[in-house]
């Protein structure tokens, strides 16, 4: 069986219901500035007032409802990763849909070079698609990407949902599952939401029981990665796996 590469060698809170947003001016200007001098003339929380536009009611201050989001949720990428329930309580759920389905779609963009080419030269390309699908969530949850020969993605699997601190993840049933998929190799990872992506010795200690039972079925476990906000911590950077 040929040896599968590397991956990443070397070189290679609750807001109140805030309700309609009625009157306010700010829309029309920025629609002014984004006519005359495009995208390059607005910040995450102009964008993003632009887009409420087709998402609340006519006459709605789209300024002051991504001014809320943002300051609900502290940033355009935890936004965009809210869950839809969290977004309706700031926006409602109509509104909270649109901005599910967009974030939905960002996914796929980030996804898709995933698929497209070998992970092995796009490990940043990894962790980008991991902060946009995890850093946002408020429970831990543990994904896996199951990889082929050639380190193209076979599917991204959530293989454990748990607390704001804990997920149970059983390394059998992620070799289980490699080997339905007929992956030669896997990405683990999870998220902290409590913004400190240290792994914890329960981490480490599931992560050597993942490799150990993957090696003996020639399954390369590439890295496991910690998503907390917009960090993102290698344990195989770090020496612990």
């Amino acid at each position: 069986m040929a040896e599968q590469r590397d991956l990443f060698a070397p070189g290679v809170a609750e807001g109140a219901p805030i309700g309609v947003f009625s009157g306010g001016d700010g829309r029309e200007d920025l629609q002014v500035r984004f006519a005359a001098f495009g995208f390059a003339s607005l910040d995450e929380g102009d964008t993003l007032a632009l887009v409420l536009e087709g998402c609340l009611p006519p006459g709605a201050d789209t300024v002051a409802a991504a001014d809320a989001l943002m300051a609900r949720f502290g940033g355009i990428g935890r936004v965009l990763g809210a869950t839809e329930g969290d977004l309706a309580r700031v926006i409602g759920g109509k509104a909270a849909r649109q901005l599910a389905l967009l974030h939905a779609l960002l996914l796929r963009a980030l996804e898709y070079p995933l698929c497209r080419r070998p992970v092995l030269t796009s490990s940043e390309a990894v962790r980008t698609y991991l902060r946009a699908r995890l850093a946002a969530l408020p429970r831990e949850v543990f994904h896996v990407l199951f990889l082929d020969k050639k380190n193209q993605l076979i599917a991204d699997e959530r293989m454990a949902e748990g607390t704001v601190d804990h997920a149970p993840v059983y390394p059998r049933e992620v070799v289980r599952r490699a080997l339905e998929l007929s992956a030669s190799a896997v990405v683990l990872a999870h998220n902290h939401p409590s913004g400190d992506p240290a792994p914890s010795r329960a981490d480490i200690d599931m992560t050597q029981q993942v490799v150990a039972a993957a090696r003996a079925l020639q399954i390369a476990v590439h890295d496991h990665l910690v998503v907390a906000g917009d960090q993102v911590a290698s344990l195989r950077a770090l020496g612990l796996m």
